[in-house]
């Protein structure tokens, strides 16, 4: 008799005390699913900081331009008589190399080129446009842009690692140049590395 009472005293003990932990337990959990949900509702995502990812050091050195052999470079690719490379190089296509560099050489290539270009950044050939943007001194005025990134170019400028990829960005058309839609502002200026958008031509 004296052992089954202990043993329904322990049994009742051990039910007491399992009850208490798991409403213990289940007090925590609805705690921290209120404070999860009032959290997440009070949360905003910071903002991306598109200059602090950004790498402005040119990948040549001044003394590396001239190598026809080990250099390798990124370049517009797309220009049908002219090609813009990452140094800031624009020549004719036949003289890109094998590594697709410019050949600095030719009588045609030009650094840093703002041939067709008007004051307010908008040039009439892409590759003056990317070739222009590169200038060193042109950093300023990028990295001031990069401050107002306008929501609908966020997702384009969030994939740009460098200055040469910001400049190819930067300077293909967008909606700026677009005039009611279905018509360019200045069908002769249309890519712009600037801030302002192409001038609004008579008649437009």
């Amino acid at each position: 008799m004296i052992s089954r009472r202990i043993f329904r005293r322990r049994w009742f003990l051990a039910l007491v005390l399992g009850a208490s932990l798991l409403y213990f337990l289940v007090s925590v959990f609805k705690q921290s699913e209120q404070s999860v949900v009032k959290d997440t509702g009070d949360y905003k995502p910071p903002e991306f900081d598109f200059r602090r990812k950004i790498s402005w050091k040119p990948r040549f050195q001044a003394r590396n331009l001239a190598n026809k052999t080990d250099t390798n470079c990124r370049n517009s690719v797309q220009g049908k008589e002219v090609i813009a490379d990452e140094r800031g190089f624009v020549c004719d296509r036949e003289d890109i190399l094998v590594g697709g560099c410019c050949d600095v050489t030719s009588l045609t290539t030009r650094r840093f080129t703002c041939a067709s270009c008007q004051e307010n950044g908008c040039c009439q050939v892409y590759e003056h446009c990317v070739s222009c943007c590169l200038q060193p001194e042109k950093q300023p005025l990028l990295r001031s842009l990069l401050d107002h990134v306008p929501d609908a170019f966020k997702t384009l400028f969030a994939s740009v690692t460098d200055h040469f990829e910001l400049c190819l960005a930067k300077c293909r058309t967008s909606s700026q140049s677009v005039q009611h839609e279905n018509s360019y502002r200045d069908p002769k200026a249309k890519f712009c590395y600037g801030a302002d958008p192409p001038h609004l031509q008579p008649g437009r």
